[in-house]
């Protein structure tokens, strides 16, 4: 990639600059808007004579609202992730943050009032009138027990502007605008945390080595900044739970993915029968390296005789549409657009968020990507992944209003992991490709669902201990995080792997555990590799006719749960031999490299 020419998303249609005026204007009509819901609906939702079609015409309100708040708080936090050292992003990521904030307090009441309704009126979920958000009051009564009053409500969102979301924010901050010493192929360079990162996978072993080390290293020497951010986030996670009533720390978040705890229990039951298939993987994986054991450094890495050679930006873009457009010709045209219309950002940068994720614009019906591409394979399966979230984008925004399209997240991973999989069927079905590249492509999909289902679930485990040891009066510094990520993580790799020591503080850059108010970020990673996995075994089987089931699943939004989305396809989710149709593929897959010579 040439840098002199950066591959930056175009942000104009959203707004056409930080300062510009447009945006004291949508901040004008937000409130006026904000005034018009306060005047017509406040203390008058529970009236008598409050009938299905005037909540039906205040949802739809809320949801005009609520797509003219979007457009301003992606334009604001797009902005920021792009680049946290500008002074105009850290200016207009603070006054919107607060201003949102504002706006948040006011219409509190909404969400409180419409609870409370339908909480009293349950029969009005069946009401024809209602019938394109039943499943979004279905889900209202569902959280309505553990809302609290509407002066509670505001104070939370008082405090955590400068509480829980400060805390998440220094951890994003710090970790972006580090520069990190390794030494590359033998030569010593400062480079960006997003810059070292996309090294964790370079050919090179001691490069490897010296990232993993530099940045790790890094992280323990400023492992108190990470630990008190942690410790707070957790903490006043577990005393806003309890306020709420909340069984556990895990119950808001299996409200918001749209399941029961059981699935989950039998999800994570599955990954503790089945490691003893990734740690087979990794020792295999050890052999092909010619390693007695392999390191921290080569969970990830590729194969030592992987062919090491770069995919340029422009060549990733014909594979990507290829991949896609051998499946659906839709499917291609949704990812050219993407690419016309400027609406990724994919050069690495100092203060660049890290990472990669996709941002869904509503008012568009198309979304926006960030990752930081280091023209390797890992890069080019991550940009995939991502345009596979905005084809789900797409269908979603374009067949449902705005509540409808707030999907639960493990729903939301369905096209992304789909989209990986096309990327593995384009590279493994080229006819010149020779064993040795087969080998490579599928240890890297391997490496990257082990991650997704394995490593992933030691970070549930983890983050459950951090709240049990909250309960039992421990205190988290920085040491007793450490001891129980290792813990977690040894659940999974067993003695499969050989750690640096400072691979202990590798819990201090996942920004996930570091989201105000939204917690076990990671369980839905795990359902949704083994939903998807489930799923490609019926792609190969029946292929169009499946694709036209995939896009009335990639069209449902929120109007259906996690349950009735796998019944499109005949799957039941709520019995526990379920997820081993997904280890199924896991395990394909390993046999498929071991039967190569």
């Amino acid at each position: 990639m040439n840098l002199e020419n950066e591959i930056k998303w175009d942000l104009s249609e959203l707004f056409p600059g930080p300062n510009h005026p447009k945006i004291v204007e949508s901040q004008k009509n937000l409130m006026e808007m904000t005034d018009k819901l306060i005047l017509i609906y406040k203390g008058k939702i529970n009236i008598p004579d409050f009938s299905a079609n005037d909540l039906l015409n205040l949802i739809q309100e809320k949801e005009n609202f609520l797509t003219e708040l979007s457009e301003l708080r992606s334009f604001s936090e797009l902005s920021f992730a792009a680049n946290m050292t500008l002074h105009e992003n850290q200016d207009l990521h603070t006054k919107i943050t607060s201003f949102l904030t504002d706006l948040k307090k006011k219409t509190a009441f909404i969400s409180l009032e419409i609870g409370k309704y339908v909480f009293e009126h349950k029969k009005l979920i069946q009401d024809p009138v209602l019938s394109n958000y039943k499943h979004h009051l279905e889900i209202i009564l569902r959280s309505y027990p553990h809302q609290l009053s509407e002066i509670e409500e505001q104070l939370i969102l008082e405090k955590d502007q400068f509480g829980v979301e400060a805390w998440s924010q220094i951890q994003g901050s710090w970790l972006n605008t580090r520069m990190i010493d390794v030494e590359v192929e033998g030569e010593l360079k400062s480079l960006s945390y997003g810059k070292a990162n996309g090294l964790l996978t370079h050919p090179d072993r001691k490069t490897r080595t010296s990232v993993n080390k530099g940045i790790y290293g890094l992280l323990g020497k400023q492992n108190e900044i990470f630990s008190s951010a942690l410790r707070n986030v957790c903490g006043d996670w577990l005393k806003t739970s309890k306020r709420r009533k909340f069984d556990n720390a895990m119950h808001q978040s299996l409200i918001d993915s749209d399941l029961e705890q059981s699935i989950i229990d039998n999800l994570m039951k599955t990954i503790e029968n089945n490691v003893g298939l990734y740690r087979r993987y990794l020792n295999y994986k050890a052999t092909l390296m010619n390693l007695p054991k392999l390191g921290c450094e080569d969970v990830v890495a590729p194969l030592s005789d992987s062919p090491n050679k770069k995919i340029e930006w422009d060549s990733a873009k014909e594979l990507i549409l290829q991949a896609y457009g051998n499946v659906d010709k839709e499917f291609k045209k949704i990812v050219e657009d993407m690419y016309e219309k400027s609406h990724i950002d994919a050069s690495p940068r100092y203060g660049k968020r890290n990472g990669a994720f996709c941002s869904t614009w509503y008012k568009g019906r198309s979304a926006f990507i960030l990752t930081s591409y280091n023209e390797d394979m890992n890069s080019i399966y991550t940009l995939a992944h991502e345009l596979g979230h905005a084809i789900h984008d797409y269908y979603n925004t374009k067949n449902n209003t705005n509540l409808n399209t707030d999907i639960s997240m493990v729903v939301a991973e369905t096209a992304s992991i789909f989209g990986e999989l096309l990327m593995t069927d384009l590279f493994l079905n080229e006819k010149s490709i020779s064993n040795s590249e087969k080998r490579s492509i599928l240890a890297h999909v391997l490496d990257g669902a082990g991650m997704a289902t394995f490593q992933v679930s030691a970070r549930v485990w983890f983050e459950q201990s951090l709240y049990d040891s909250i309960e039992n009066g421990v205190h988290l510094d920085g040491e007793t995080i450490s001891k129980l990520w290792c813990e977690a993580r040894n659940r999974i790799y067993g003695d499969a792997i050989e750690w640096f020591d400072e691979m202990r503080w590798e819990w201090a850059m996942k920004p996930h555990y570091y989201i105000p108010n939204f917690r076990f970020y990671n369980y839905p990673y795990v359902y949704a590799q083994l939903f998807v996995y489930a799923l490609y075994q019926i792609y190969k089987k029946e292929g169009a006719e499946f694709i036209k089931k995939f896009k009335k699943i990639l069209s449902a939004g929120s109007t259906l749960s996690p349950k009735e989305i796998g019944e499109i396809i005949g799957f039941d989710i709520t019995k526990p031999e379920f997820w081993e149709l997904g280890m199924k593929q896991y395990e394909y897959f390993v046999k498929e490299l071991e039967s190569l010579k």
